[in-house]
């Protein structure tokens, strides 16, 4: 009874973590082909809080959100035609990211150092998924596509793991000292 509790409970917060992720989907500084977002902050700081599984739940979660139409893509975009047009491949992304980070970390340890290697690790998986999909849905060059959708974001992409690593990490260790369900804790 008590596992089954201990799931529900994750299972309740892997749809908070979805519902951040689509809030901080809304904050977005507009570039030609792929804006930058607060979804990427978001997906580190489940996967950092939650792990492998509850974090990548949570993404998931959050894409059949916005499959089925609720506005929790980056400028309340919704639908399967943002899944599946030009910048759908960096929203697929982010599963075998999340999934990638969280995994790094409960194979190595839970702290900043690790935090911002996984956080790293999962922009650069992103990064190179959504860049193939891009090149291919958009038709462009490889040198395109990597211009458009993968150069610009490296920067602010550092940064963001940075934060979700520290901010992850700090929500973590409060969250286990107050003996509220982490996985792995």
């Amino acid at each position: 009874m008590l596992q089954s509790r201990s799931n529900l409970s994750m299972m309740i917060v892997s749809a908070l973590f979805a519902a951040i992720i689509g809030i901080l989907a809304q904050v977005v500084v507009q570039l030609p082909l792929v804006p930058i977002t607060g979804q990427t902050l978001a997906i580190g700081l489940a996967a950092t809080i939650l792990g492998s599984k509850y974090g990548t739940l949570s993404v998931i979660i959050y894409l059949c959100l916005g499959a089925i139409g609720v506005p929790v893509y980056a400028e309340m975009g919704s639908g399967l035609g943002s899944l599946f047009g030009p910048t759908g491949g960096f929203l697929f992304g982010f599963i075998p990211a999340a999934f990638i980070m969280g995994y790094y970390l409960e194979k190595t340890s839970f702290t900043f150092k690790q935090a911002l290697i996984a956080n790293v690790i999962g922009m650069f998986v992103t990064l190179f998924i959504g860049t193939a999909w891009l090149k291919v849905a958009a038709g462009l060059t490889w040198p395109a596509a990597f211009a458009g959708g993968f150069i610009p974001f490296i920067p602010v992409g550092f940064i963001k793991a940075g934060l979700a690593a520290w901010i992850g990490i700090a929500v973590r260790n409060r969250l286990a000292s107050a003996r509220i369900a982490v996985p792995g804790v």
